[in-house]
């Protein structure tokens, strides 16, 4: 049978979106717009690449599904938090997210704040109620999701995207801000499939993993930045041209158009490549890499 990728994703979607759904109801909201806001930001929409990677790998490396449910939704709570706060006035102030008004739009500023704040702790509430892994593989998720998301991760590579803005920086000082700001959550969602898995302490498996996750990682902001320039808002969900209006460096920016698409390919051969070493069937992380560089949307 041939693999379906759009089908794997779509039942990634509805397990993540259900798992956090259900996990939500555990809440109280005392008439405050909390949860709803939470809800609206985390259920709202979105490929849920994430926890496709931690769902994809852990699979190929032989660790059940059932495992691998409260890593996934609490990938997804500390990536729907970052964007909630990334949409805010002082960060990128946009308006549209997954073609719905942003969470500060569709509430009000204080009231999205609140919701990025407390999806994160979400993230890590999570992560501790998780029984069905061993005490040993839950510190190493606590651990890798904070590092990847704090400042040795995601928020370094914010703060350093918003230092950028107006400003000329070279190749290697943007790679650095996207291998931070997207790179580090797709990497943690690779190896947090790994962490419960058998083959957690073979580190060749761990290096090859770990390069395709770069690869890929960094080929989804250059196709991101691509899509900027030449997509339509109506297929991405968000404002076209965001970034050249806050004159952001960007891989079309500095290369090209024609000389990022050729960066985003190059990223998409070093991921095979990786894949390639790798004594598993990778045809799931091998279609999500192909479907990372030509995607629309």
């Amino acid at each position: 049978m041939t693999y379906q990728l759009s089908h794997e994703l779509t039942q990634c979607q509805q397990r993540v979106n259900d798992f956090l759904a259900t996990q939500l109801t555990q809440y109280d909201s005392f008439n405050s717009q909390l949860i709803d806001a939470m809800s609206y930001a985390v259920l709202l929409g979105g490929k849920r690449v994430r926890p496709f990677l931690i769902y994809t790998t852990g699979k190929m490396l032989g660790v059940p599904l059932e495992q691998l449910d409260h890593s996934a939704g609490a990938m997804e709570a500390i990536h729907a938090y970052s964007l909630v706060h990334d949409d805010l006035p002082a960060m990128d102030n946009d308006t549209l997210r997954r073609g719905k008004p942003t969470c500060h739009i569709a509430f009000d500023e204080a009231t999205a704040i609140l919701a990025g704040d407390a999806l994160q702790t979400f993230a890590f509430e999570l992560l501790s109620q998780d029984t069905t892994i061993s005490e040993k593989q839950k510190i190493l998720q606590i651990q890798l999701l904070a590092s990847s998301s704090g400042a040795k991760g995601m928020c370094l590579g914010q703060s350093l995207d918003l230092l950028s803005e107006n400003k000329s920086v070279s190749l290697s000082e943007l790679e650095l801000i996207h291998s931070n700001k997207t790179g580090a959550l797709i990497l943690a969602s690779v190896l947090m499939g790994f962490n419960v898995s058998k083959y957690v302490d073979n580190q060749q498996i761990k290096q090859h993993l770990t390069r395709y996750a770069e690869a890929i990682g960094l080929a989804f902001q250059v196709q991101d930045d691509i899509l900027d320039v030449i997509g339509q808002s109506e297929k991405i969900g968000k404002t076209v041209g965001a970034d050249q209006a806050l004159n952001k460096s960007t891989y079309p920016k500095l290369l090209g158009l024609d000389g990022a698409k050729q960066k985003a390919e190059d990223l998409y051969q070093v991921a095979l490549l990786s894949l390639a070493q790798l004594p598993f069937d990778t045809t799931a992380l091998a279609e999500l890499a192909s479907f990372i560089v030509k995607r629309e949307s």
